[in-house]
């Protein structure tokens, strides 16, 4: 099968791999959408073709795409039927761990205390025809739901979702969302969607409008105003009672917190970078919260996709590009120019 993988500096490889065959407790799936993720453009833009993202579990190169969903096509000879079987349509977590500690348990794989292994970093990931996952790592995907709504809910959506659970999002509340990408453009929508009024922050003007036509009340541009200024004119000089940076800049972070309320909740997203602010007058003397957040559990995972398909919301429209796998290059080009919504890969023959 073929497979892409990252070389470095903004280059890539489509190169052939075997086809992958399950461990005991593993399944294979074939893929039928891998969504593309900001993420992945850290590994596209390093010089290594790689991130720090959990533990390494493979040398050589590794397949790339984080955002999984598929049909179990292959099943290990110790996995219960009740965990998998040939034919179910799943997502999948897309983190291994030990599977034992206290986070394993509780669903939050990524934090096991023994080092979780993230597929796409450290295993073979999503951009490829077939997949080998540990059967615990799958969440069911609704039938309501396609593949590559599926595939965003798989990271960018759900970690959206994820950071408004965790921050209590309120439906009588202003949230300010910084950054229009894909995990941004989602937790405007669903935000929208749990009611609140939401302020979009956003360098490009395709992006603004995203987030317009997607429910936000107003779309900022930091190149044109002070974001912090103009979010604190539009709710009575207090600001945002939340605020979301799915950026990873410095500017948009310290924005972000100077922007929030006095008593409100400022969340870290995006991946990357630093948080630079005075500790005083931003966060002492303002009584602030301040969270990082990372993806989500299984168990938030399946929420998200439920939420949505209860809501009958059309997610499918998130994805402003679909690709054949041998549009790899072209693909990824156009995403590292931060215009678009999101790519995801359909076809991989």
């Amino acid at each position: 099968m073929k497979g892409i993988t990252f070389t470095g500096n903004r280059t890539l490889d489509v190169m052939n791999f075997s086809d992958p065959t399950p461990g005991p407790r593993d399944v294979v799936l074939e893929i039928k959408a891998s969504g593309m993720c900001g993420t992945d453009l850290g590994a596209y833009r390093s010089p290594t073709g790689r991130v720090a993202v959990g533990e390494q579990r493979i040398e050589g190169p590794t397949i790339a795409g984080h955002e999984p969903c598929g049909v179990v096509v292959a099943v290990g000879s110790a996995v219960d039927e009740r965990e998998a079987k040939i034919g179910d349509r799943v997502m999948d977590h897309h983190y291994d761990g030990c599977g034992v500690c206290r986070h394993c348990h509780s669903g939050w794989t990524q934090m096991c205390l023994d080092g979780a292994v993230a597929y796409g970093y450290g295993g073979h990931g999503a951009h490829a025809k077939f997949m080998a996952v540990a059967a615990h790592s799958l969440v069911p995907l609704p039938e309501e739901m396609s593949f590559p709504a599926g595939a965003a809910v798989a990271c960018g959506t759900g970690t959206a979702y994820g950071a408004l659970k965790r921050i209590g999002l309120e439906g009588d509340e202003t949230i300010a969302v910084f950054g229009q990408g894909p995990v941004g453009l989602s937790a405007t929508l669903l935000a929208v969607e749990m009611g609140a009024r939401v302020i979009a922050v956003e360098m490009s003007q395709e992006r603004r409008q995203l987030a317009l036509d997607w429910g936000a009340d107003v779309a900022i541009d930091p190149g044109d105003v002070d974001p912090v200024e103009a979010i604190k004119a539009l709710t009575r000089g207090e600001g945002a009672d939340k605020t979301v940076d799915c950026t990873s800049s410095v500017d948009a972070r310290r924005a972000a917190v100077r922007s929030t309320r006095i008593w409100g909740t400022a969340c870290m997203v995006g991946v990357g970078g630093e948080l630079q602010i005075e500790v005083m007058p931003d966060l002492i003397f303002r009584q602030l919260n301040i969270v990082g957040h990372w993806t989500f559990s299984k168990t938030v995972q399946a929420d998200c996709a439920r939420f949505i398909t209860d809501r009958k919301i059309d997610l499918d429209k998130i994805f402003t590009h679909q690709w054949d796998i041998a549009q790899a290059a072209e693909a990824y080009t156009l995403f590292d120019e931060g215009k678009t919504g999101k790519g995801v890969f359909v076809t991989f023959d």
